[in-house]
């Protein structure tokens, strides 16, 4: 809860900045912020507080507010430039900070009123952030589109949230969990409000067939921008999926599990298959974060105690290597003015430094050892496998094998394909150092996972 009410106040002194004149300071406080609110939000580790019925800071949840508040910082260190750029300075600062705060009451939330709040806060400044390139019409575009996709999200959310409350007379997880163990409730309402809710969640995390959204916004979206939407937006959708349904849902599972089977095999298949069409590397990119959200709907399928560390790990694993790769297509598109897979070409001469980090992110996104992406999969399957989930587990495997196709496409290029240019691509100090070290962070965590599964 202190995390939630720093990262808060955060947003209000980006907003007080430009009035008091102290903008040029902005961006090393939020930076020593974010490390405050990470050191607060380990000191609510083992307490699980609920605060006025509202909130429920417990393991889970600082779990999951922990990995959000690294890869935020992570992200800033990655999106400096995009600050420097922009005239709007302050009101970036505080549209992503308040981005932060709905992100973390999307994983700490007790009362669907809250679930719903978290999400709104989270989205509406994605929806201007992604416009924020005023000048290109791709931008304005991905603006629109990620507005009224976002809208017919929210309805479906909404007419679910007040179908439950009429069957169950509340929000609160608890006691809509103890209603319906109860048979209480009038259960044709209740399941037409968990089926549409599951439409609402499913639109945020960009699950088919919901997915259709996710390329035009992504490619259209500043890159920083996207890479936001990829790693704190997707992380927190699932840390809430998962909370709703793997717990107060799970009474009724018959409802929903073979829909979100129908969706997860979907979601594997068309995210990799697309993906092995893009000549984009923002939009394959965005086809493969639509193809790591059917993997995580596998663990929220399996419903055991493996669930909540796999996704966990997962989304720990996915949002480091997708820092480590929005960042360096930001500096090759910067520098080409292109973000197509022929702009890599020869990539390995030019600047070595970013083939090896390239490789070592894309080798994770696939999930080849020893990297973090391999075991984030590998829990994944043994979760869904534990589960009786042996289908989906075969087409989650054939569904990857295609993603190594697209990630390998991309290497190839670097290493053996020749650069129209042999002029060195500049790399500024800062992303150097975020490169090195989201690369060691990939390695490490793909020979010790143990840190991060061990944690739930």
């Amino acid at each position: 809860m202190k995390a939630l009410i720093l990262l808060s106040s955060l947003g209000v002194i980006a907003l007080l900045a430009e009035i008091f004149s102290f903008k040029k300071l902005l961006y090393p406080i939020v930076l020593l912020g974010l490390i405050t609110a990470f050191v607060l939000n380990i000191f609510d580790w083992d307490t699980n507080q609920v605060y006025y019925k509202m909130m429920q800071f417990d393991n889970y949840a600082v779990a999951f507010t922990g990995l959000i508040i690294v890869v935020a910082f992570l992200w800033f260190l990655m999106a400096e430039g995009f600050f420097k750029e922009e005239s709007n300075l302050t009101d970036h600062f505080a549209l992503v900070l308040f981005a932060l705060v709905g992100a973390v009451m999307m994983v700490s939330y007790k009362n669907m009123s809250m679930l719903f709040l978290g999400i709104e806060i989270l989205s509406i400044p994605m929806y201007i952030l992604a416009g924020s390139n005023k000048t290109d019409v791709s931008s304005n575009e991905s603006a629109f589109k990620y507005l009224i996709m976002g809208a017919f999200a929210t309805g479906f959310l909404l007419f679910g949230i007040a179908l439950i409350y009429g069957a169950t007379g509340s929000f609160d997880l608890t006691e809509i969990a103890n209603a319906v163990s109860t048979g209480t409730v009038s259960m044709a309402i209740f399941a037409v409000g968990v089926l549409l809710m599951l439409v609402g969640m499913a639109f945020k995390v960009s699950a088919a067939p919901f997915y259709f959204w996710a390329p035009d916004v992504y490619q259209g979206a500043p890159t920083v921008i996207t890479a936001f939407m990829s790693t704190i937006v997707k992380t927190a959708a699932f840390a809430a999926f998962l909370r709703l349904f793997a717990t107060t849902f799970m009474e009724v599972s018959g409802t929903w599990m073979n829909v979100v089977w129908v969706m997860a095999a979907l979601t594997l298949l068309v995210g990799n298959i697309t993906a092995v069409l893009q000549t984009s590397t923002k939009r394959m990119l965005a086809y493969s974060s639509v193809a790591h959200a059917g993997y995580m709907l596998l663990a929220l399928l399996a419903g055991n105690s493996y669930s909540n560390s796999a996704i966990l790990f997962y989304a720990a694993a996915y949002s480091i290597g997708s820092i480590a790769t929005f960042c360096i297509v930001h500096i090759i598109s910067n520098e080409k003015k292109s973000d197509g897979v022929d702009s890599f070409n020869g990539l390995a001469k030019t600047n070595p430094f970013l083939a090896v980090v390239m490789t070592i992110a894309l080798l994770s996104l696939a999930g080849i050892p020893p990297t973090a992406g391999f075991f984030a999969k590998y829990y994944i399957f043994t979760s869904a496998f534990v589960a009786g989930n042996v289908g989906l587990v075969l087409i989650a495997i054939i569904a990857s094998l295609v993603g190594v196709y697209y990630y390998f496409r991309l290497i190839i290029a670097m290493y053996f394909k020749e650069s129209p240019s042999t002029e060195a691509v500049p790399v500024d100090a800062n992303h150097k150092l975020l490169l090195l070290f989201v690369a060691i962070v990939i390695i490490v965590m793909g020979i010790l996972p143990d840190f991060v599964i061990n944690l739930l």
